[in-house]
């Protein structure tokens, strides 16, 4: 792609020629310069180009595209209270309602200064207060597909006017589970459109696949591909599966680890494990597919608060969980994906900051193993679990006292620390008390 060299020069927000209103509350936000997934998609993304963008979780992806679509849109906004002014114009689709609501409060952060509607819409809670929104009219809308569909079926929004498409977390967006609602929301979208998808990673199918609906897309990656975040330490610990349990509190104890997002590979697993760690007086909480919304978001927002320690999760649930500064991922248990082992530890490690990821691996996840280490193109290291710290030295002045001859007979002497480290007594004197 010849446009990219150029494209690395620019340093400044500024030099990729956006709006003084998304500068503004870019500003507001804190963000100083692009990464590098900004510099190259941001102008791409100006001129019109669809777009295949594969960079790591944690390395700005949602500004990457969220930023240049509201420069294009920039030209359409305005105040008017008539819904018709207001059409759908650019639809992110999301796997997880996680991933949804962080993408969405993103989009309403960049265009906090300009007069652009978003909303976001998922399943698990009442759409009665989406479709008054959806109604109202916007020209952003954030959603899962499943819930999308209800709302296209139900005739609360109309899809004939977007002009862009984004599938954020694109392999799994592309994959079996997903694969039927995307087709039915494309039949729904004008054939004229920008489409760009982002993810961590790419296989050549999901690739092949994307193809078929992309028109003539460039390729971005900053990153080798496939590759874990370099940032992210990566250790393997083997245990009995039966030791698991002790083995995951014993790596949070040696490390002083005062938070750590814990995987599952199953719903029943996080639920037995997150009942376990509570037993031995870990705070733990739980999140997973079958959890009502409300739930989720309420262990969510306690971890990020530190009322609990350790979240346990399963990677659909985990999916699009943005949590700033988190020190460590723990693999209770490999996923049976390994593009799904690149998106747990991209959970740390995020935004150039050193993380930790810890897999714990029995015996019949060795094959798992493997597969992990040949998709990211590199072997981990195997080492013993950390050793607990030991119980804290004696003060000097106590360990003084338990050193202390006893005095003359007849003279009351301090009670020693430690009467085990004394030598044997005198007799007793008889005006010593018995």
């Amino acid at each position: 792609m010849t446009e990219s060299s150029a494209l690395e020069a620019a340093t400044t927000f500024a030099e990729l020629d956006l709006a003084p209103e998304i500068l503004l509350a870019l500003e507001d936000l804190g963000y100083r310069a692009p990464t590098p997934i900004q510099k190259q998609a941001i102008p791409l993304v100006l001129a019109g180009r669809d777009l295949l963008a594969q960079a790591q979780t944690g390395t700005g992806k949602t500004a990457a595209f969220a930023l240049p679509l509201l420069q294009r849109m920039k030209s359409y906004a305005n105040t008017s209270t008539s819904p018709a002014r207001h059409p759908v114009r650019a639809l992110v689709l999301a796997p997880t309602r996680e991933l949804a609501i962080q993408v969405y409060e993103s989009v309403v952060g960049y265009s906090k200064y300009l007069s652009l509607r978003s909303t976001v819409v998922y399943g698990g809670v009442g759409m009665d207060t989406q479709e008054a929104q959806l109604r109202a009219g916007v020209e952003v809308l954030v959603a899962t597909p499943g819930r999308l569909l209800d709302h296209a079926g139900n005739r609360t929004l109309a899809l004939s006017q977007v002009q862009y498409l984004v599938l954020d977390e694109a392999d799994r967006m592309l994959d079996m589970g997903f694969l039927p609602d995307l087709k039915r929301i494309l039949n729904l979208l004008p054939r004229e459109r920008q489409t760009l998808l982002f993810s961590a990673t790419f296989d050549d199918p999901i690739t092949r696949l994307a193809q078929s609906f992309l028109k003539d897309p460039l390729k971005v990656e900053v990153a080798r591909r496939n590759t874990a975040a370099e940032t992210v330490e990566q250790l393997v610990h083997r245990v009995k599966e039966d030791e698991k349990t002790e083995a995951l509190v014993r790596v949070v104890k040696a490390r002083g680890l005062a938070q750590a997002l814990v995987f599952t590979r199953t719903k029943i697993s996080a639920d037995r494990l997150g009942r376990q760690l509570l037993k031995r007086g870990l705070r733990a909480s739980v999140i997973h597919g079958d959890k009502a919304q409300s739930e989720r978001l309420q262990a969510l927002e306690g971890f990020k608060q530190g009322q609990a320690q350790l979240l346990v999760a399963t990677d659909i649930a985990a999916r699009g969980l943005d949590i700033v500064e988190l020190p460590c991922v723990i693999n209770y248990e490999l996923p049976y994906s390994p593009e799904d082992y690149v998106h747990r530890i991209g959970r740390t490690g995020r935004a150039g900051a050193e993380g930790v990821a810890v897999s714990l691996v029995a015996p019949d996840e060795e094959k798992l193993l493997a597969g992990i280490e040949h998709f990211i193109h590199r072997s981990l290291a195997v080492t013993p679990l950390p050793e607990l710290p030991g119980p804290p030295a004696a003060p000097a002045r106590a360990a003084a006292e338990a050193r202390r001859i006893p005095g003359p007979p007849g003279r009351r002497r301090a009670q020693p620390v430690c009467a085990l480290l004394l030598p044997p007594a005198s007799p007793q004197g008889p005006n010593e008390p018995r």
